[in-house]
């Protein structure tokens, strides 16, 4: 039983005893005592004024007494106006640690067979270019919820859509006929992600080029961006993709196939996976299927040109379109075929998509038209809504100038890495192999944390060099600490000391606050799946770190001196480790034995 509940339990007794009333317990409220005051645990009295009859304080002082004398689990106790204050006592938090460290999964729950089911996409590129910066939060902050719902207890699905359809798949294709002269990325040396990305460029080059050439000779910009020659080969290859022309068809499958095999190494570098990956090609036919229904039963309407739309004005939006004139189909179309598949294959409970704010209004929409169409299923779909990611000063390294590439900003994290560890000597005496894998441990671990210990919903600066520090924030000082806490540990054990409980112990306080922290552990997971927040395991993990820096800072472990106090802080320590290693791990983040 956790602590909440023997607090909640004993005042129910006492108020039975005392005043012959059945209390109902979740009538009240116990949160951690704030800083400033004195006390683990705090009491809301004011719901029990009615039961006592006496002022805030009086009733505090009253059943604060009463706990102390009836729960060996409380030990003291201060009133401030209706908050009643309890310190919990030392023997729990030492049982506590005792039976922490005897769980091997503390902070993770088990997955039951009637577990809630999560589907969680998240990733969702298109392959007319690499994966970049916005799409490296996006993965980090989609694998880290899932790990994170999976510790609490839930049955989780990661999913990726492919965007693999569509005029920005065409115009990446019809550059490639026109001017790629049959290069491949063997022939090319890169990516194969990369290579279809700058034919995309080139296409967007060439196709500003012809624009400006029509709007010079006199036509208005908007006539001129739809007549440029070049979109309009492009819509017509879409229309000859859509009617599976084989030509079309097999130029698609090539080029996309070099784009798969850029993204899984990118996925594989960047620590993230899936359990199925669905693709647009294959989905937005059915997401036609359900329109075509829909517009059947008069839910949908159809424009004089043709095309297909939803009325949410009643909704108080607009309309949206759902097929062009032509009958080929827009994302919201797929993403309505994709919702149904989904729902028919998992049975979810809830459906969380990882994406951009900039698509508030699209999540918004899908809703509503499931729901418009008699799917009462539409209600569990959840848009975690997520910030844009920069960086100071400008961007990094592009092949725009605009979009920071997922590769080159692993490859600078590495090297960042490499850069401040020399600097610091901190890997003196080490092979090269040795150095290199850390240099990688550590440059992802930086990046992986200074993006995930930002609240995803809002936006964030990404600074490579601050992120690599090995003081404050930053996910080495926490891999740094994790890596002086296994070196203790392993010094000790070469000496034959072992951890323990061997005597009746006086915690300090830097101690006891250790024990509090990694008992509210699982508290924090939680916390953090029912937000979908990894920064609250990120910033709790930095917490945690902190602290133990600053009781080794304080104490001697190993040279302790007692040997009650050594064996005691070495099982502290090891628990310490283990809570740091899990948090991280929730995150993505590896951690290494050494550095």
């Amino acid at each position: 039983m956790d602590i909440y509940q023997i607090i909640l339990q004993a005042v129910q007794r006492y108020t039975r005893v005392t005043y012959d009333v059945d209390l109902d317990i979740d009538s009240l409220q116990i949160q951690k005592t704030r800083k400033e005051f004195e006390g683990d645990l705090t009491l809301v009295v004011f719901p029990l004024l009615r039961i006592t009859g006496k002022s805030p304080e009086e009733s505090g002082e009253e059943i604060g007494a009463a706990l102390v004398d009836t729960c060996t689990e409380i030990e003291g106790y201060n009133v401030i106006k209706g908050f009643l204050n309890l310190t919990v006592s030392r023997s729990f938090w030492l049982q506590k640690l005792l039976d922490i460290e005897a769980d091997g999964d503390h902070g993770k729950r088990g997955v039951p067979e009637n577990a809630p089911v999560y589907v969680v996409e998240y990733s969702s590129p298109n392959t007319n270019k690499p994966l970049h910066l916005g799409h490296i939060r996006n993965n980090l902050i989609g694998y880290s919820i899932s790990s994170i719902l999976e510790a609490n207890g839930c049955k989780v699905q990661k999913v990726n859509l492919v965007n693999d359809r569509g005029i920005h798949i065409c115009k990446s294709m019809l550059a490639w006929q026109k001017w790629g002269q049959g290069e491949t990325p063997e022939t090319a040396g890169m990516k194969g992600d990369h290579l279809v990305g700058d034919y995309y460029v080139r296409f967007d080059k060439e196709y500003k080029s012809q624009v400006k050439e029509l709007a010079g000779k006199g036509m208005p910009l908007e006539q001129a961006q739809r007549e440029a020659p070049l979109i309009r080969e492009a819509q017509e290859m879409l229309r000859q993709w859509e009617a599976r022309d084989p030509s079309v068809t097999a130029l698609w499958k090539q080029m996309n196939g070099w784009v798969y095999e850029g993204f899984d190494r990118t996925y594989d570098r960047l620590g993230v996976s899936f359990d199925r990956i669905y693709y647009e090609s294959d989905t937005y036919t059915l997401g036609k299927s359900i329109v075509t229904v829909g517009l059947e039963k008069g839910i949908l309407y159809k424009k004089e040109d043709g095309s297909v739309w939803a009325d949410l004005t009643d909704e108080g939006l607009d309309q949206k379109l759902l097929l062009r004139s032509d009958g080929t189909s827009v994302y919201m179309t797929q993403d309505l075929g994709t919702a149904h598949q989904r729902f028919a294959e998992f049975n979810f409970d809830t459906h969380v998509y990882v994406v951009g704010n900039e698509q508030d209004y699209h999540f918004q929409v899908l809703a509503l038209i499931l729901k418009k169409l008699g799917y009462a299923w539409a209600e569990r779909l959840v848009h975690l809504s997520y910030g844009m990611v920069e960086l100071p000063g400008g961007k990094m390294k592009s092949r725009e100038g605009t979009v920071v590439d997922a590769d080159d900003l692993m490859d600078e994290m590495t090297e960042t890495a490499r850069s401040m560890s020399a600097e610091l000597g901190k890997l003196d005496g080490y092979s090269e192999d040795e150095k290199n894998d850390i240099f990688t441990t550590i440059g992802l671990g930086a990046l992986k944390y200074f993006i995930l210990k930002v609240d995803p919903r809002k936006n964030m600066t990404f600074d490579p060099v601050e992120s690599v520090d090995f003081n404050g924030n930053t996910g080495p000082f926490i891999q740094y600490t994790h890596a002086r806490i296994r070196s203790v540990l392993k010094k000790a054990a070469e000496n034959g000391l072992e951890p323990g409980i061997v005597q009746i112990l006086d915690p300090n306080p830097k101690e006891t606050d250790l024990i509090k922290r990694i008992y509210f552990f699982p508290e924090v997971v939680s916390d953090a799946g029912h937000d979908l927040n990894p920064a609250v395991i990120a910033n709790y993990c930095y917490e945690l770190a902190k602290e133990f820096n600053q009781f080794y800072h304080d104490y001697s472990i190993v040279n302790a001196e007692s040997e009650g106090s050594r064996r005691f802080r070495l099982l502290l320590s090891g628990v310490v480790v283990r809570t740091i290693a899990t948090g991280m791990q929730l995150l993505g983040i590896e951690m290494p034995e050494r550095m």
